[in-house]
């Protein structure tokens, strides 16, 4: 198993990070959150883990350890494959998935694209006695990202893109929380990744 990667950061896109590696590339699937933190020649530790397919090894990769221990339990759950678990953990902290596991919150789950209400039910069931208690309080939010101030509409966007949200959809949920990054001197991507989800959550 590769636990972790470390090195300065080669190339960035919507959804992957490349971490050069001994003088070799490690292409790392990375979740928006995650790639908000990551600046272009500059040194980054991801924690790591590798899906293995028949067709393909791929490298997913996060903040610290306990994103990647929650991101490998989730897959416990039946249909949770590596990516319906990033995107839990794109819309939701570590913190934020246990409490909402262990109060049953269904509506914290389904706000995940491509959970719905059956399925939503079904994780809560599956997963209440494997992510364990809070470790940081009840909702701890992951600490927030700063972006500069003249990219985070772009980073926003490529997240939403990334998560599956259609151009328009994420062009819309990327004005919804213009007024909330302005109001900011460092708009935090992370935060208004959350507010963006949540808006087109409330329109579907």
């Amino acid at each position: 198993m590769i636990a972790f990667v470390s090195g300065p950061v080669a190339a960035l896109a919507p959804d992957t990070a490349v971490i050069e590696v001994g003088g070799i590339g490690m292409a790392v699937q990375c979740s928006p959150g995650t790639l908000a933190a990551l600046r272009l020649g500059e040194p980054a530790r991801l924690a790591t883990s590798l899906v293995v397919r028949e067709d393909s090894l791929t490298l997913y990769g996060f903040a610290d350890d306990d994103e990647r221990q929650v991101f490998e339990l989730l897959q416990t759950a039946s249909g949770v494959g590596p990516r319906l678990a990033q995107a839990m953990l794109a819309v939701h902290s570590p913190d934020t998935l246990r409490t909402a596991v262990a109060t049953g919150d269904e509506k914290a789950l389904t706000a995940v694209p491509g959970i719905g209400k059956k399925g939503a039910q079904r994780l809560l069931l599956e997963l209440k006695d494997r992510l364990g208690a809070p470790v940081g309080g009840a909702g701890a939010a992951r600490p927030a990202v700063a972006a500069g101030p003249a990219s985070w509409r772009e980073q926003l966007h490529a997240a939403l893109i990334g998560l599956g949200y259609q151009p328009r959809e994420a062009e819309e949920a990327v004005a919804a929380v213009t007024p909330q990054a302005e109001a900011s001197a460092e708009p935090q991507v992370g935060a208004l990744l959350r507010a963006a989800l949540q808006t087109l959550n409330r329109a579907r």
